[in-house]
């Protein structure tokens, strides 16, 4: 068995997606465990090349199957869709435009068994929205592409990996939708990620919604008991070794200092606070539940110092090992 093909979206075009990808592909160790393949414009990347003084060529292919993946070299599928003259870090339809077709190429590649995982790079909600692309962002693109109904969103940061339960909506919102078997589905989708990682029993502690977990009903109305509880003892009759629900405070300490290996957040602040607390220039995105394997950075697109050369690559190189992980081996040419 040989190296997966993981295909890296460029994201938005003036932003520091193609910055933070010619930086990235320059690391050789990276490129010892996977072949990558850039799916963006080819003239963008060069600009990016140039400001940060890439010593790597760039070659164009139509398909996957012309790429060569030879050192000192990046094998970009060319979408010729971005503007000459657009400008580093200003909002941009035909960049968000851009990133939507990014995403629909590697995705079909993906279904397609072409390439193995997705690394994307950071796009713009507002500038995809102004192309007509009305998505909260990448995770739920994936999924309409995918044709999945429901997927998870994991944040990963150095010692805590959090999975949320509910995430782009309201806090009202998300309180209302959740119920004990969408928390058994969160924490069931978390569960065989790890699985599939390499951690043969997780230790999966869920969080409350309320302070205190609800202090026996002094704080919230019972939302511990009605809504999470169920969905915790569900996945417990499966084998699951899930705890909780457990105060969110408490729990994220225990979690950072290694007794759980997943928490399961409910909504979308409980989780991504204590992560990008943790270190943002590390942290990464993974979809959990779609049928192909997804990373991201997880961070957005910079624009205030898109085009200086002075953006960090290391989440990006981290969602790549991640994408190298998860993705499954293929045969490799002669």
């Amino acid at each position: 068995m040989g190296r997966p093909i993981v295909a890296i979206t460029m994201g938005d075009a003036a932003g520091i997606g193609p910055e933070i990808i010619v930086k990235a592909l320059a690391d050789n160790e990276l490129r010892s465990k996977a072949r990558m393949l850039v799916i963006g414009d080819l003239r963008r990347l060069q600009l990016a090349a140039d400001i940060v003084a890439s010593p790597l060529a760039l070659r164009k292919v139509a398909e996957p199957s012309e790429a060569l993946f030879e050192e000192g070299t990046i094998d970009v599928l060319d979408i010729d869709c971005i503007p000459e003259d657009l400008a580093w870090g200003e909002l941009s339809a035909a960049a968000g435009h851009g990133s939507y077709l990014f995403i629909e190429k590697a995705v079909q590649l993906a279904m397609d068994r072409q390439v193995d995982a997705i690394c994307t790079g950071p796009l713009n909600k507002a500038a995809l929205h102004a192309a007509g692309h009305k998505f909260p962002g990448h995770t739920e693109l994936l999924a309409e592409l995918t044709g999945t109904e429901e997927v998870s969103m994991m944040l990963t940061a150095p010692k805590m990996r959090v999975i949320h339960v509910t995430t782009h909506i309201g806090l009202i919102d998300a309180i209302a939708k959740i119920n004990g078997d969408l928390v058994y589905r969160t924490i069931k989708r978390g569960y065989e990620l790890l699985r599939t990682s390499g951690i043969e029993n997780p230790r999966i502690a869920v969080c409350a919604i309320n302070p205190h977990a609800g202090e026996n009903g002094l704080f919230g109305y019972g939302e511990e008991a009605e809504k999470i509880q169920p969905g915790i003892e569900k996945a417990q009759a499966d084998g699951i070794n899930a705890f909780g629900p457990l105060p969110a405070d408490t729990l994220f300490f225990l979690a950072g200092r290694g007794d759980f290996d997943l928490v399961v957040a409910q909504y979308h602040d409980q989780g991504h606070g204590p992560v990008k607390v943790l270190g943002l220039e590390n942290g990464v995105n993974i979809t959990v539940g779609l049928p192909v394997v997804r990373t991201s950075v997880d961070h957005g697109t910079a624009f205030d110092i898109a085009g200086k050369n002075i953006a960090d690559h290391e989440s990006l190189l981290e969602a790549l090992r991640q994408a190298v992980d998860l993705a499954p081996a293929r045969i490799e040419a002669a």
